[in-house]
Parts: C-alpha cells; structure tokens; sequence
C-alpha cells in the first residue's frame, strides 16, 4: 500500500477555513463564504446572498463579488502550500461582469484555480456560478509569493 503526502480535500478545507477565520478580515469572514472543495490549486466556496451584500438596483454588489474573488485566489494560494506559513499579495485582479445575480438568489458558487502556479508568481481564474450553473462573471488574477 502505497502513502502519499498530498492533503486529502478534506485536510485542506479544514486549514483554508482554520487559516482565513484566524487573519481574515471581518468584513469578508462576514460575508459567509464556506470552502467546499479543495485541492492543490483548486478551491470552490460558496456566497449566501444577504440583504446586506445587495444594492438599490436589486443585485448582488460588484464590491462584494470582487471581495469574493480575491478571497477565492486567497484560498488557492493557500491551497498551493498547505504545509508552509508563506506570505502572498495581489498584484492584479481583473472582473468581467456577464449577468446580473437577483437578490433573491438563495447563494452563489465560486470557483477558483491556479492557470500557472511559479516560484514567484501564480497566475488564476475565478469563476461566479448562479445555481443554474450560467457564469455570472470571470477574473483573472496575478498573485505573488511573498
């Protein structure tokens, strides 16, 4: 029987949530977002929509979708080396909006992923998903190891 050193998606779940609930930043650990699947590079989590994340128009906020995706980049960096206390910045993020997401819509899915992990930077996408599985809007990102 063979033993491997790879986290099991379970073990990374428990440190991405254990590391962003111990230096997250209150407004985003407010927001609700739980880790649902994680592997090295890929991190799904998903969005309850609030009153509070919505706006006047009846959507959710471009502000708190942005915060989503730069938080889903977070949970990927993390994701990429669980065992390591490193520290990492956004260097760019950049969101296109595709459809609106109604404030009635009960949550949202994130998807996000490493496109070209390095030594010095990580390359990523971030995809929104309503509960139909349409994209609602896409990120690129650039993150750099610190």
């Amino acid at each position: 029987m063979e033993t491997t050193d790879t986290p099991t998606s379970t073990d990374l779940i428990a440190h991405i949530t254990e590391a962003f609930h111990a230096g997250g930043s209150p407004f985003v650990l407010e927001m609700g977002l739980h880790v649902t699947h994680a592997e090295s590079g890929l991190v799904r989590f998903t969005l309850p929509i609030s009153e509070r994340l919505t706006h006047g128009g009846g959507v959710l906020s471009g502000q708190a979708i942005m915060s989503c995706m730069d938080t889903g980049m977070v949970f990927v960096m993390m994701s990429l080396r669980p065992e390591a206390d490193v520290n990492f910045t956004t260097i760019e993020l950049k969101t296109a909006f595709e459809r609106a997401v109604p404030a009635d819509t009960p949550e949202v899915t994130f998807e996000a992923r490493a496109t070209k992990p390095g030594r010095t930077l990580v390359f990523g996408e971030i995809d929104l998903l309503l509960p139909d599985g349409k994209r609602a809007a896409a990120a690129t990102t650039t993150y750099m190891w610190l």
